[in-house]
């Protein structure tokens, strides 16, 4: 697999002025509307320059403005909830555990999209070394009973992702925004793993009723929404015996962003 040199975006971080995680936690978006976005590392330097003269500012934990994550995504042995997604079911689930590297603290999340296509996310925090097999914590085990379709004996893990995480607001407090970068993924069931390379994922959260300013600093980059998923395009891209259907056309566009070809390994 071909190593990618990323471009360091502290110099234009240190431009947004910071915000702390309990500032973030006060923002509520009611009448949320999630919208998703490809680009490149390239591009995302341009973003976040008009970013920081639009007044966004950047969350800030222990003093950093780019956090790691890690998460393991869970699945039954016919990966039913990655053949949901690409058959297009309106109503479907995730299931993962997610790591925050800077604060130490991991979680079980279970995502659930619903029939008008609005996303929500239930979690409860989980002890780190439990990541990769929750079926040892009882208290997990009922949660995801609770609120999700399957128990932790249909699930075992898939594959894991890691990404650094750039997350802004905008001064109106009426939308956030997510970027993720250095993307890599691993399959457990294969052994195979690779990476997005110069590939950027953005996720705007913004309130319905309020005019977006980043939307338009993304159409004046040329960035346009997309559907985009991390679990089934590293899925696709690892699992030759995943049946991708449309997931291939999602990697021919990330493909098609960075100028070169994914590779896996």
């Amino acid at each position: 697999m071909n190593e990618t040199c990323h471009i360091d975006f502290g110099e234009v971080l240190e431009k947004l002025p910071a915000i702390t995680l309990g500032e973030m936690d006060s923002i509520k978006l009611m009448n949320r509307i999630d919208s998703k976005y490809l680009t490149d590392e390239a591009t995302l330097l341009r973003i976040l320059e008009d970013a920081a003269a639009a007044g966004y500012r950047a969350l800030s934990i222990e003093g950093l403005k780019q956090s790691r994550y890690n998460s393991v995504y869970y699945d039954t042995v016919g990966l039913r909830m990655y053949y949901d997604h690409r058959d297009k079911h309106l109503v479907r689930q995730k299931v993962r555990a997610r790591e925050y590297l800077e604060s130490g603290q991991a979680f079980l999340e279970i995502k659930r999209k619903n029939n008008h296509g609005r996303t929500k996310k239930k979690r409860m925090e989980l002890p780190a070394e439990q990541l990769m097999d929750f079926s040892v914590n009882p208290e997990a085990c009922e949660y995801l009973a609770g609120h999700s379709w399957f128990k932790a004996s249909e699930l075992s893990p898939v594959l894991s992702t890691a990404f650094r995480r750039i997350t802004l607001v905008n001064p109106a407090m009426t939308e956030r925004l997510t970027i993720d970068t250095d993307l890599t993924f691993k399959n457990f069931r294969t052994g195979h793993s690779t990476t997005l390379q110069e590939a950027v994922i953005i996720e705007l959260k913004q309130d319905g009723r309020a005019a977006s300013q980043m939307k338009g600093i993304l159409l004046d980059h040329r960035v346009k929404p997309t559907r985009i998923s991390k679990y089934c395009v590293a899925l696709t891209l690892t699992d030759p015996t995943a049946r991708p259907a449309r997931f291939k056309m999602k990697v021919h566009r990330i493909e098609k962003t960075i100028g070169h070809k994914l590779d896996t390994r």
